[in-house]
């Protein structure tokens, strides 16, 4: 074992009796670290040694990894854990990873967004979100600091590094914290006050701090962590790739889908759902029960096929590579089974719908109303759905959602 290995693994006075244990995990991370990334060797020493005493203090601190009598394996585990949450980070990039964590907080914090006595739109809530997010990034910032033993000033200044603050502060915003009858997750807590009360001062925004600010005279960007998380972030800053944006331009047109005709329940389902959360886990958040929940789910379904076959069926086939120029997504056997069983008319609207012709002059054409036209081709797109569905579960069974 090299000298720059030794100098950096925690204290074992510290942790226990687990000195072994120490070593192996942090000799295993800083290994990772070193194959999987550009870091130096002592950016990987310095944060698996951070890594390996944040998971030694979990183990040490909690009753219930103490009485299981199987320490090291729950160190391992966790330790593996936090290894595979830095490194998904670090291959996202420093652009792609912010959009990642703030896309997976402000899922978590969305229906607990709304001010009293104001009823907001989806883009109303995004807002508040962004706000209330700024002073949520510096708090993670601190937080780290203070329970790594980190001086006032450090920041993050490589990419691992980054990486390392970006996954800490997904676990802090999800840390549950103990009520009176039961939990809840710390960044919901600081949502709901935030929402209530709307304090004066958001200090660290990091989509600012990866994009810079316009305004001088915010006195906020005096802070040196906010301009090197700013520096940081906008190194080695990717373009985000094309089927990502169509990604976020279906969830936003779905989300505002639902507003307009007034299903904000099934938006906040849509919200969690996008966490992937367990129906257990949404009941708890939404405070529903498993029948109440399986309900909503159902309402939720109808309305995705409803937007996905109709109402914005173009966009959501583009983003799925299922458009009318690449025959629905189906391979050509598939297509000729598919076009088989539709019926003349159906085979004619298909198409002409190929073919680029207004919707009007289809409808003309054909003899049909234009909801009569709206119909049959719902019909025709939810066949080929179907297939597409039973080619990727392997049955026939249909999984909208």
């Amino acid at each position: 074992m090299n000298s720059a290995a030794t100098a950096t693994i925690p204290s074992a006075n510290i942790l226990g009796e687990n000195s072994k244990g120490v070593e192996v995990i942090f000799q295993l991370l800083s290994r990772e670290f070193q194959q999987s990334t550009k870091a130096s060797e002592q950016n990987c020493h310095d944060v698996a040694r951070r890594i390996t005493t944040e998971v030694y203090r979990i183990c040490h601190e909690s009753k219930r990894i103490q009485a299981s009598g199987s320490v090291e394996s729950s160190a391992m585990t966790l330790a593996r854990h936090r290894l595979q949450q830095c490194l998904r980070y670090y291959q996202l990039g420093s652009n792609r990873g912010r959009v990642e964590l703030h896309s997976t907080l402000s899922a978590i914090i969305y229906r607990y967004i709304n001010p009293p006595q104001k009823q907001l739109s989806y883009q109303g809530r995004l807002t508040i979100i962004e706000d209330f997010l700024q002073s949520f990034y510096l708090e993670a910032l601190n937080a780290f600091r203070r329970e790594n033993q980190l001086g006032a000033t450090y920041r993050p200044q490589t990419l691992l590094e980054l990486s390392e603050y970006m996954a800490f502060t997904e676990r802090y915003g999800k840390r549950r914290i103990p009520l009176p009858g039961r939990q809840q997750q710390l960044i919901i807590l600081r949502a709901q006050t935030f929402s209530q009360h709307q304090p004066p001062e958001t200090s660290v925004d990091i989509e600012q701090a990866a994009e810079g600010s316009n305004n001088e005279g915010d006195g906020c960007w005096e802070e040196p962590a906010v301009h090197q998380l700013r520096s940081t972030m906008a190194t080695q800053a990717e373009p985000e790739p094309e089927e990502d944006t169509l990604r976020s331009v279906v969830v936003t047109e779905l989300m505002n889908y639902l507003e307009e005709r007034q299903q904000s329940d099934c938006a906040d389902y849509f919200s969690l759902r996008l966490q992937d959360l367990s129906a257990q886990e949404i009941e708890s958040v939404l405070g529903l029960t498993p029948r109440q929940r399986d309900y909503l789910q159902q309402r939720f379904k109808y309305h995705l096929i409803r937007f996905a076959l109709l109402h914005r069926w173009e966009l959501v086939h583009e983003w799925l590579e299922a458009s009318l120029h690449t025959n629905l997504g189906l391979t050509p056997q598939q297509w000729q089974v598919y076009t088989a069983q539709l019926d003349n008319k159906q085979r004619s609207l298909l198409e002409l719908k190929q073919q680029g012709q207004a919707d009007e002059k289809i409808a003309k054409t054909l003899g049909l109303s234009m909801a009569q036209l709206q119909k049959r081709w719902f019909k025709i797109l939810e066949q080929a759905w179907e297939i597409r569905n039973s080619l990727v579960s392997g049955s026939g069974a249909s999984t909208h959602e």
